[in-house]
């Protein structure tokens, strides 16, 4: 009996040998991270078929790459040759939803949005909103440690995760955390797995935390000539209110939004800010709206009417998709000191003239976390060449500044190499030991995040 097929008596028709299918499943929406080829697909539909496949991986040293829905855009999901993709798409259950302790029980492929439709039915919120929400998975945000828009004021996916079922490698099954809503028994696993792209084991269910739902929100857009002026507005919002929201787009990006969706976004300005304030009265949005005068905002509007919100939301949300109407984009995800965001937003305006590169820069503004979106034609090998150039160019200018390489992403196999340059030798050795400890023989999603045993 050959090895696929002990497998295949494991998982049943939860295994997929068709090169057709496979194709799929390679690789993620990182452009330069194209996968190999699997040996084969596996869908398990519960914890003990997960276990199965992971005891046989280890009799036979095949390597695993866990796999959400495939959004993401650091590499994360990238197949291996030879390896075994593992797609939660059957593990699709919410367990159970506790109105009481205000929490989830959920299997790792249950999308974002469905999530929060059910919670929503309960008249409760599941906050974390990834621009892919509609599309993208929970465990797959909690292999990332997924933020979103509402970040700023309500946190990222870490913030709301409870605890954890895991197989390890080996095929043990461990339990981090619960649905206490504080416990500090022992070291902190649930926080070390959330994020850790599925390199230190396989998350096979999660206890999420839930919040009220909060109450309706007033919008406001203000525009700048400049984008150091709006990074400036934010940064004096965040000092005085808790804003819900706080959203920058740049003109690049307002123009492609605007050819693509045709949404009367103003196309001269510089940058447009998008704000949102959940809190009671007017206090917060007046001082908002001071804070954009101060900084010399060239229009500032507010509505209560949630229409007009989300259409500005859709405009932010869009903003990708309509830059892939113009060439192939290359997605950043860098995040500064608040202070130094303005600053942050100058270097890459240097970095798009010096590198003669369109960059359409999109960002999490509250949170000092910026989206530039490098556009190119791929066609083109000097175009190529420019764009990865600008694209680690932004990465070296935000460690810089003291910021990181990835605010919300993850590192995958495209930002590997600037790892070691914003964690150091000793923090890098660290890592490389929690790995073993986890998996000693480094099967779990290999050259993802850290070196693979006997390549560091």
């Amino acid at each position: 009996m050959s090895a696929l097929d002990e497998l295949a008596l494991a998982l049943g028709d939860g295994l997929v040998t068709d090169r057709d299918v496979i194709e799929g499943y390679r690789h993620d929406q990182a452009i330069w991270a194209t996968g190999g080829w699997p040996r084969a697909v596996a869908r398990p539909s519960s914890t003990a078929e997960v276990q199965a496949l992971a005891r046989w991986a280890t009799r036979h040293r095949v390597a695993l790459v866990p796999r959400g829905a495939g959004t993401g855009v650091a590499g994360g999901a990238t197949a291996g040759d030879g390896c075994v993709v593992v797609s939660f798409e059957r593990m699709n259950r919410i367990v159970a939803i506790d109105e009481a302790a205000m929490l989830a029980v959920v299997q790792p492929g249950v999308l974002n949005g469905d999530l929060k439709a059910a919670v929503r039915e309960r008249g409760l919120w599941y906050p974390p909103d990834p621009s892919s929400y509609a599309v993208s998975t929970i465990g797959g945000n909690v292999a990332t440690n997924a933020g979103g828009l509402c970040c700023v004021k309500y946190g990222v996916t870490a913030d709301y995760v409870l605890g954890l079922e895991a197989v390890l490698a080996d095929g043990t099954v461990v339990r981090t955390g619960g649905r206490s809503r504080k416990d500090v028994a022992g070291y902190d696993l649930t926080r070390l797995l959330v994020g850790s792209e599925g390199t230190l084991a396989m998350i096979t269910e999660v206890t999420l935390r839930l919040r009220r739902r909060p109450p309706p929100s007033t919008t406001l857009v203000a525009t700048f000539a400049s984008l150091e002026a709006s990074g400036r507005a934010v940064a004096a919002i965040v000092r005085s209110v808790d804003a819900s929201l706080l959203e920058i787009m740049d003109r690049t990006s307002l123009r492609a939004v605007e050819a693509h969706a045709r949404l009367e976004l103003d196309t001269e300005a510089a940058a447009m800010l998008i704000a949102q304030s959940d809190a009671p009265g007017s206090a917060e949005l007046t001082r908002m709206q001071e804070a954009c005068e101060e900084a010399g905002a060239t229009m500032v509007a507010a509505t209560e009417d949630e229409g007009e919100g989300q259409m500005l939301l859709t405009a932010r949300r869009l903003a990708l998709t309509a830059l892939q109407r113009l060439g192939t984009v290359l997605v950043d995800d860098v995040a500064v000191p608040l202070p130094l965001l303005p600053e942050m937003f100058r270097r890459i305006e240097a970095i798009v003239a010096a590198s003669e590169t369109m960059v359409g820069t999109v960002a999490h503004a509250g949170d000092g976390n910026l989206h530039p979106l490098v556009v190119f034609d791929r066609a083109d090998a000097a175009a190529e060449a420019r764009a990865v150039a600008a694209f680690e160019a932004v990465m070296a200018q935000a460690l810089e500044l003291g910021g990181t390489i990835t605010g919300e992403h993850g590192v995958g196999t495209l930002k590997r190499g600037f790892l070691a340059r914003q964690l150091g030798a000793a923090s890098l050795e660290l890592h490389h030991r929690i790995k073993d400890a986890f998996d000693p023989a480094g099967l779990l999603n290999p050259g993802k995040v850290v070196a693979p045993p006997g390549k560091r």
